[in-house]
């Protein structure tokens, strides 16, 4: 009996770290964390136990996390190892969100048209001028929704 609660221990000390590496801290940022009192790292002993309950094992709670943390950090969005449990039934269809580029020239917006089939550069007034430069001149920017 002692031995198998020293597994489950380690199981649910597993899955709460690898709930922080998720989110970026190593395991020195996570104990020095914790002896400044800025982890309390036993608040998330009961959740992880959960999680492994729910999950079955220490792999499965450790791709739930992943999936979870990749679709929020997508999203801009915190997420806690409770964050799982409310998705865990959505868990397959959960993704992250796609990443849109778009074309600028000189810090303008360009727009693709397809019945001229060239590129359109729309100035500060907000008419197109068609893009004589060349396809490497394009920046491609992130755009945050």
């Amino acid at each position: 009996m002692e031995k198998k609660k020293q597994n489950l221990e380690t199981d649910i000390q597993k899955i709460v770290n690898y709930y922080f590496y998720s989110k970026g801290l190593s395991l020195e940022k996570i104990k020095e964390n914790a002896k400044k009192r800025k982890i309390i790292y036993s608040r998330y002993t009961r959740p992880a136990k959960q999680l492994l309950e729910l999950a079955g094992s220490v792999k499965k709670a450790q791709k739930a996390i992943d999936k979870v943390a990749q679709w929020a950090q997508s999203r801009d969005l915190d997420y806690a190892i409770e964050t799982i449990f409310k998705k865990w039934l959505e868990l397959d269809r959960l993704k992250p969100r796609e990443i849109v580029k778009k074309p600028f020239f000189q810090g303008n917006p360009m727009v693709w048209s397809q019945s001229k089939n060239k590129w359109f550069v729309i100035d500060e007034t907000g008419d197109w001028r068609e893009f004589v430069g060349e396809e490497k001149e394009i920046e491609w920017k992130v755009i945050k929704h």
